[in-house]
């Protein structure tokens, strides 16, 4: 501390001047006064864009960077897919609906039925977070761990994994018109909360060893078909895209009807594969690593993203 402070350490007196005192109170309260990364109206406002992408794949990046997270296995799938007991009282509660009400009660009822047979893959998902999370805990150095999306149903099941099995995971959720939980099951130092689906994007691929893609709608597609064209391209380093559940991903889009369009080539249908169990995923990536003469769980790629 200064033995003498400075004369701008104290506003202009009313003994000076009787209007000073109101004019800078006016100064300090003006929106331009007010410093720039404090001024979250300014910050949001269309021509500061370019600074918020950026805030929004730093903080991210410095955080995961600092904790060490070299490689991570993304999950995505419904967040309609609950875990069985969930599902199972969904059901019993629009049975009882259905018999009294009829019409659309009967058609959400039918609805949920298809939601508990595929609660199935809750349990695949969350065997296979505890199965990532085991063997990136064996190593000290470039561990490899669960991320999601950060949101509720397959998400949370793969999230739910890996704290079964006391790792930690990653959780990536992006701010939505509507308020929205993250799932309970995230590492809190490792769950982020994006505003641009665009950085969001690029920080599931910069650390992705492979993207696992269960049942699910128009997000877990969008991730998916993304991830394809980056690989068809090579504009990012070829991984395992692993489709769970043939079954429901063969009514979902038919490749091979591409192939015989001739709007992709045979060799894109090579770009992903099915997969059934949480075993048969994990050991897919492996061997596929093995036979790309790529180490899994090596130092981290660079430029992994052209």
């Amino acid at each position: 501390m200064r033995r003498k402070p400075l004369p701008s350490q104290a506003p202009k007196s009313a003994t000076e001047d009787a209007g000073a005192p109101a004019a800078v109170q006016a100064i300090l309260n003006s929106s331009s006064y007010r410093q720039a990364d404090h001024d979250v109206d300014f910050l949001s406002r269309a021509d500061t864009r370019d600074i918020r992408l950026a805030l929004d794949y730093e903080k991210a990046e410095l955080l995961l960077r600092q904790r060490g997270i070299a490689h991570t296995i993304v999950v995505f799938g419904s967040t309609r897919i609950c875990e069985p007991a969930a599902a199972r009282r969904e059901v019993e509660n629009l049975s009882k609906q259905a018999r009294i009400q009829g019409g659309d009660a009967k058609r959400r009822l039918d609805i949920a039925k298809r939601i508990l047979a595929k609660s199935r893959y809750y349990e695949i998902a969350r065997e296979l977070g505890r199965i990532v999370s085991e063997a990136g805990a064996k190593r000290r150095r470039n561990r490899i761990l669960i991320a999601t999306g950060g949101g509720p149903g397959i998400m949370e099941a793969a999230n739910r994994g890996a704290c079964d099995a006391g790792a930690e995971s990653v959780g990536l959720n992006i701010t939505l018109p509507h308020e929205q939980f993250p799932n309970p099951y995230i590492t809190p130092e490792l769950c982020f909360r994006f505003h641009y689906f665009a950085m969001r994007k690029l920080h599931f691929l910069l650390r992705a060893r492979a993207l696992v893609a269960f049942p699910g709608g128009y997000g877990t597609m969008d991730e998916m078909f993304e991830v394809l064209t980056l690989s068809q391209t090579r504009k990012l380093n070829p991984l395992p895209v692993i489709l769970v559940g043939a079954s429901y991903w063969r009514k979902v889009f038919d490749p091979d009807f591409l192939v015989d369009e001739g709007t992709i080539d045979p060799e894109d249908r090579e770009l992903f594969w099915f997969a059934d169990s949480a075993e048969e995923i994990w050991r897919g990536i492996v061997d596929w690593y093995d036979a790309a003469g790529r180490p899994l769980l090596g130092p981290p790629e660079k430029d992994v993203l052209r």
